[in-house]
């Protein structure tokens, strides 16, 4: 009799008030973990200054950049602990646990001394707590999705399961409110001595609304039925690379849906932050603002197309997501900047800039460039400046040429006032910025990840057997999401740094996204509304 009632709730009995249940503590839950990763990459540049000490805004920036991607860069081996648990002992109990771990290694980076109090210890314990939170969030996405879905009527998995990718979306836009409210609230001396600390702090109040909200579900349905036959696995790790068939569709799981939708999600996010902010040249308060109302306008259409998944399929919305993005991100962001900072554009177009370097060992790591062509090249990648490079016209000389202005060596005053000049502006002017079209931009952006993240809870999901299911996508996952997307904020910038193109990052973005195409085109299969109680 158990079984029975089992079986016909995994295959999508609808029980209103369990539902919303279900899917509010999940989607909570993972609302409050990508908070406490984002408010992170948010604060990355101030960071960088209290716990990597240098001179070089850039190298500062980039090395918290490091250590944000070494949260990520641990993901894989949260999904394979994680995922064990998940298959073994149950959902609940496993994302009971992540969170947990995140909430408390996000709130004691708001308790670490800085630099300047503590020396080397500070950043070894601030990148030690990044990489619990990236152990932690590699277990919590997994279990989020197979809760829901394996609750959810085979009708409406994508759109039950969206919601967890709107709870994404979601911690983004806490994180903004959050720390453009203490921004506000406090002057920049007090928030960068302390208020920084108090975003992070907070996540123990989150943290105990989630616990509070999780600890009122029962295992899911399909997991239970599998309990009381018997037939989980003894050891998922194992089982997951030898299951039939299995290897195949891991590697179709990384490389053809988690790849492709980390990098537009973060491109539409991290990407859309920094550009904002360092080459249009913004105060982050007003960033931030445009974020956030960019994001509010465009979360409802991860709903939506979570929705729509149910009806036309998966696959389709997917490669259609991945073919728009390809063809429209760079004139999103030409857009962009041309809303932002319309002299900035102006003065590239009129005034383009040519830095005549020698061979270069300029690294972005450095704590202070010691070579001419270093600090030329680090002068401009903080000033957000594009230039082209070219030969020197005397052998190991150094020049920049802006217009028909040409200063030999490096001064950075003399830099500055050409660049001036020139019509490139230090800040962007306030009277020339058109927001709506900014927050357009952004809401575009934000739209293109909703098309191609909005579905992919179910896509995975309805990959891989239920006895293994929680490894099976969870390291695909993470490590798609991990890799790819994790280091593209420090991959991005790199090429921008060393190719002299504001725009240049943006190319890593399509060339993942083009790849994702091709792969999920040739072999990710259409599995919408399958069994998810059944074997493949």
């Amino acid at each position: 009799m158990t079984e029975t009632v089992i079986a016909a709730d995994a295959n999508g009995e609808i029980e209103p008030k369990r539902d919303r249940l279900v899917i509010v503590a999940s989607s909570l839950g993972t609302v409050f973990e990508w908070y406490d990763f984002f408010v992170y990459g948010i604060l990355a540049a101030l960071l960088g200054r209290l716990f990597f000490p240098s001179d070089n805004a850039t190298a500062a920036t980039l090395a918290s950049l490091a250590a944000f991607g070494a949260g990520f860069g641990v993901r894989p081996l949260g999904a394979i602990l994680f995922g064990y648990f998940g298959d073994k002992i149950g959902r609940k109990y496993t994302f009971l646990v992540t969170i947990t771990l995140m909430g408390g290694a996000t709130a004691a980076i708001g308790f670490l001394p800085t630099y300047s109090s503590a020396g080397l210890w500070a950043p070894a314990l601030l990148v030690f707590m990044r990489l619990l939170q990236g152990l932690a969030l590699g277990g919590e996405y997994g279990g989020a999705a197979i809760y829901v879905a394996e609750h959810a009527p085979q009708n409406k998995r994508g759109q039950y399961t969206s919601w967890i990718q709107v709870s994404v979306a979601g911690g983004f836009l806490l994180s903004v409110i959050m720390v453009l409210g203490c921004r506000t609230a406090l002057s920049p001396q007090d928030f960068d001595s302390w208020g920084w600390r108090i975003p992070f702090v907070a996540s123990l109040l989150m943290l105990a609304i989630s616990l509070y909200i999780r600890m009122k579900l029962n295992e899911s349905p399909v997991f239970r039925a599998m309990k009381a036959a018997g037939t989980t696995s003894k050891n998922p790790l194992v089982d997951s690379w030898r299951e039939p068939g299995n290897k195949g569709r891991i590697l179709t799981a990384l490389f053809g849906v988690a790849a492709g939708l980390t990098v537009v999600y973060y491109t539409s996010q991290f990407g859309t932050l920094y550009f904002l902010k360092d080459t249009a040249r913004l105060p982050e308060a007003d960033v931030l603002l445009y974020m956030m109302v960019g994001v509010v306008i465009a979360a409802p259409f991860y709903v939506l197309f979570g929705a729509l998944s149910d009806r036309i399929g998966r696959k389709k919305l997917l490669l259609a997501g991945y073919a728009l993005t390809a063809v429209s991100v760079f004139p999103i962001f030409h857009m962009m900047a041309n809303a932002a900072n319309p002299a900035l554009e102006r003065a590239t177009l009129s005034s383009p800039v040519r830095l005549e370097l020698p061979p270069c060992d300029f690294s972005v790591f450095a704590p202070k460039q010691e070579t001419t062509c270093g600090k030329a090249l680090a002068y401009l990648a903080k000033r957000g400046v594009s230039y082209q490079k070219i030969q020197p016209y005397s052998p190991g000389e150094v020049a920049l040429t802006v217009g028909k202005t040409r200063i030999t060596g490096f001064d950075d005053k003399a830099y500055a006032a050409a660049l001036i000049a020139a019509g490139y502006p230090d800040k962007a002017d306030p009277n020339e910025k058109q927001p709506w079209k900014i927050i357009l931009a952004v809401a575009l952006m934000v739209g293109l990840s909703a098309m191609t993240y909005g579905q992919v809870a179910a896509i995975l999901v309805e990959m891989f057997p239920a006895r293994i299911r929680y490894t099976s996508m969870s390291i695909p996952y993470h490590i798609g999401s991990g890799y790819f997307g994790g280091f593209l904020p420090l991959i991005s910038q790199y090429i921008v740094v060393r190719t002299g193109d504001a725009y240049a990052g943006l190319w890593y973005t399509v060339v993942v996204v083009i790849m994702a195409f091709l792969v999920s085109l040739f072999f990710l299969p259409e599995n919408s509304g399958k069994p998810l109680d059944e074997d493949i």
